[in-house]
């Protein structure tokens, strides 16, 4: 029980903490951040709004970096573009919607936890 109120705090907090960045009124949703990552690890801001499928690509690059940590992927440079691509070495264990949910929130507090170290 302890362990679901410190990941409920973890997960609220690093929302407020990108909201507070990103200068925004409302607290970010999952997809949301995983936008916001995406992002970063791209490297670059448009001042133009992304379209539908560079945003779909944007959360694919940032669920493959917060993966890559546990060994799921492997980074594999970047395209012509300069893209981000990673290679698949394993299947994905988690079953169920609800919890590959909060292993992507508890990977996205430790993604937000290194770089603010």
């Amino acid at each position: 029980m302890d362990d679901d109120w410190q990941f409920d705090f973890d997960w609220l907090q690093t929302r407020h903490r990108i909201k507070d960045t990103l200068r925004v009124e409302k607290l970010p949703d999952l997809n949301a951040i995983l936008l916001f990552i995406g992002v970063h690890e791209l490297g670059r801001w448009k001042s133009t709004k992304f379209k539908k499928e560079e945003k779909q690509d944007l959360m694919h690059v940032a669920v493959c970096t917060l993966l890559s940590r546990d060994g799921y992927y492997e980074w594999d440079g970047l395209d012509s573009d300069g893209w981000p691509h990673f290679k698949p070495l394993r299947v994905f264990q988690e079953k169920g919607l609800e919890t590959q949910e909060k292993y992507l929130k508890k990977k996205i507090i430790q993604y937000f936890n290194e770089q603010s170290s």
